[in-house]
């Protein structure tokens, strides 16, 4: 190859447009409330020790994060419980969420889904980003091609010198006189 040939990028030649689904990470510190703490044996949730625990329970360490209320053992926890938690965490939680991390980042990538618009994709060769410093669960990248397939033109995943071709749409037959 000859020194006076120039460097051509031809990833950024491509039109392709990588979204990072990363950029949709829910805003916030995440804290845990485990309801198995507050069980007799680590099994029963008596009621009058449940109220009376709350209310020493010191609640602004909460303030302005978010609260996962979780059970860690398979004690039977009445519904009314998480909502004891909540009249007490809300006026501290920024949001407060039931269940652990997973199931948590799963609904918030959803939630912020749900607000794409899919449109401004249209016969669009995209690249949906494999790789996150953050976690991104696999709903997110099923939600995200569900919501492109029907606009663009062909969608992938990895990086853009480096893609697993998910989606191509067939190319439309022109009819000549």
């Amino acid at each position: 190859m000859s020194d006076d040939m120039p460097l051509i990028n031809r990833v950024a030649e491509s039109g392709l447009i990588t979204l990072k689904l990363e950029d949709f990470f829910p805003e916030g510190e995440l804290a845990a409330f485990d309801l198995k703490d507050y069980l007799f044996m680590e099994l029963i949730l008596k009621e009058k020790d449940f109220r009376e625990a709350l209310k020493l329970h010191d609640w602004s360490q909460y303030q302005d994060k978010i609260l996962l209320v979780f059970c860690s053992t398979d004690a039977i926890i009445p519904v009314w419980a998480y909502m004891l938690v909540a009249t007490y965490a809300q006026p501290y939680a920024r949001d407060i969420f039931q269940g652990t991390q997973e199931p948590f980042y799963q609904a918030a990538f959803l939630r912020a889904l749900a607000s794409f618009d899919p449109k401004a994709y249209e016969d669009q060769r995209v690249v949906i980003k494999g790789c996150s410093d953050k976690p991104v669960p696999p709903a997110a990248y099923l939600e995200l091609t569900k919501l492109l397939r029907p606009y663009a033109q062909s969608i992938m995943f990895g990086e853009p010198c480096s893609t697993v071709p998910i989606f191509k749409r067939p190319r439309s037959i022109s009819k000549e006189a």
